[in-house]
């Protein structure tokens, strides 16, 4: 029965996570500010617990007896479960429990810093905040290990395998790809989009992205739509999974991909095998947190592949342009589903990550990956951060910053600790584009898309990645649903493609 003890403890692990999840999502929703002090102990505490319970003699014990009674070399969930316990007993071993409280409470303070920081569009608010949580970061690198840069231990905790010497050469390739593009498509006319920036409603845009993200297969019925801040996805388990976005009263496009982006990870949630509930499949035991999917590339890569390769495709705006223009008939009366698809593949350059188009998306990681691992190396004093980001806009972007809101401090990732994520946008971009070449292939995945019916494409990633929640990692998966493992190839192919029929340069 060791075994059966083993999913005991973890299932009491998972229970803790979810918990502070649920305290970290109204912290972000619906907390007033003056409770963020309170609210940082008590999911530090949880947090804590969890992994106390991890590292503790219940485990030890249940492991000792798993070990015996589950063949590990063999392809089961029983296996994968085993194995992932011992690693995650291994890797926190290493790491001092107050290590993890102080990070833990440091992500809830830091948070609602950054959001005043933000607000007042001034970086010197958060600037100490964010030396603690660099100086934290190394602290648990050391910790942790790596073999070459302090960095890859960081890069590791989302996605595993990733490395300062893996991405490098990926981004290279990448930039030799997008850069020429790019340079060919902001020479050609610039198609119209003064539609999308009239007086759009807020209530109404919220109705109608909740509309549109049932109609790719989100379950309302097991979720939640919210405002926050900075846009999120997060789960309980998956029958509650839970989505927030943003709107913005002149930018209707700006709600509407947000929200099918957020209910892309939602879908990933939600379909992931329910037997592996309250399991080390979906719970990730070295970063403490209740999550199915297997890494933060992979779930990206179904947020991505939902908003663009779905969402942003001249076919999703044949079927529902009208849907749209019936909710809005006077804000759209002189446009139609082709000058729509237009408007919201343009690529205009920008300072925001999340309102990049996606010609221009990767560069934005592509400088956020550079300054981090200078960061963590020590070779970017925190003082410099601000100077350092305004620079990068400028070289790879070409345009100017206008303030600290829209630059060094648009992203919720820092005062999450969350050093590391930012390459798994792109990860999640190349991904996604490799899965969705693969799932196009199959003909009733093509002919479900045709008549927009989403099912078979759900189902194909439901069968190929959804439902095996942590049981593998991202390179047996995509060995498995594509045969190979990454490759930029279909991305920039998507990219070529996408572009040269927008901007008409065929």
């Amino acid at each position: 029965m060791s075994y059966a003890a083993l999913l005991h403890v973890t299932g009491q692990i998972n229970d803790l996570l979810n918990a502070a999840s649920l305290l970290a999502w109204d912290a972000r929703v619906m907390m007033p500010a003056p409770g963020a002090a309170a609210r940082a102990h008590q999911i530090a505490t949880l947090t804590v617990a969890a992994r106390d319970a991890l590292c503790g003699d219940a485990t030890a014990r249940a492991l000792e007896g798993a070990l015996r009674e589950v063949d590990c070399t063999a392809d089961t969930p029983e296996a994968a479960i085993v194995a992932q316990t011992q690693a995650a007993v291994a890797y926190h071993s290493r790491i001092p429990a107050d290590l993890v409280q102080r990070r833990t409470a440091l992500t809830v303070t830091a948070h609602e810093i950054w959001a005043d920081a933000s607000h007042a569009n001034d970086f010197r608010i958060f600037q100490p905040a964010l030396a603690e949580i660099v100086d934290l970061s190394r602290e648990w690198a050391d910790a942790a290990g790596y073999a070459e840069h302090p960095y890859d231990a960081l890069l590791d905790m989302y996605e595993p395998g990733n490395t300062v010497a893996s991405l490098t050469p990926l981004y290279a390739h990448l930039k030799d790809a997008i850069a020429p593009l790019a340079r060919q498509v902001h020479g050609a006319a610039v198609p119209r989009h003064d539609f999308l920036h009239r007086d759009y409603p807020p209530a109404q845009q919220m109705q109608l992205a909740a509309g549109f993200a049932q109609t790719i297969g989100y379950d309302m019925g097991r979720g939640r739509l919210n405002l926050a801040l900075h846009p999120f996805e997060i789960s309980f388990g998956r029958d509650d999974v839970r989505l927030t976005t943003r709107v913005d009263r002149h930018d209707l496009a700006q709600g509407l991909f947000t929200t099918l982006h957020e209910a892309g990870h939602g879908i990933y949630e939600q379909g992931i095998d329910g037997a592996f509930g309250r399991t080390p499949l979906t719970t990730d035991l070295i970063l403490l947190y209740a999550v199915g999917g297997v890494s933060f590339g992979a779930h990206e890569s179904q947020a991505r592949l939902w908003e663009n390769q779905v969402g942003r495709s001249r076919q999703f705006w044949q079927h529902h342009f009208a849907a749209l223009h019936d909710a809005f008939p006077e804000q759209l009366r002189d446009a139609d589903a082709d000058s729509f698809w237009r408007a919201v593949n343009r690529s205009a350059p920008g300072p925001v990550r999340t309102a990049a188009d996606e010609l221009t998306y990767d560069l934005h990681t592509m400088f956020r990956f550079e300054i981090e691992k200078q960061l963590i190396e020590g070779s970017l004093p925190v003082a410099e951060v601000r100077d350092a980001w305004n620079d990068a806009v400028q070289i790879h972007l070409g345009v100017a910053v206008p303030g600290d809101a829209q630059g060094v401090l648009q992203d919720v990732h820092w005062c999450t600790a969350q050093i590391g994520t930012f390459c798994n946008y792109t990860v999640g971009n190349v991904m996604a584009a490799q899965l969705f070449e693969t799932a196009q292939a199959q003909s009733d995945v093509a002919d479900g898309l045709n008549r927009a019916d989403y099912a078979p494409l759900r189902g194909w990633l439901t069968d190929n990645v959804l439902r095996h929640g942590r049981r593998y990692d991202r390179e047996t998966l995509l060995t498995w649903a594509t045969g190979r493992g990454l490759d930029p190839a279909p991305y920039i192919e998507h990219l070529t493609s996408r572009f040269g029929a927008v901007y008409d340069l065929n």
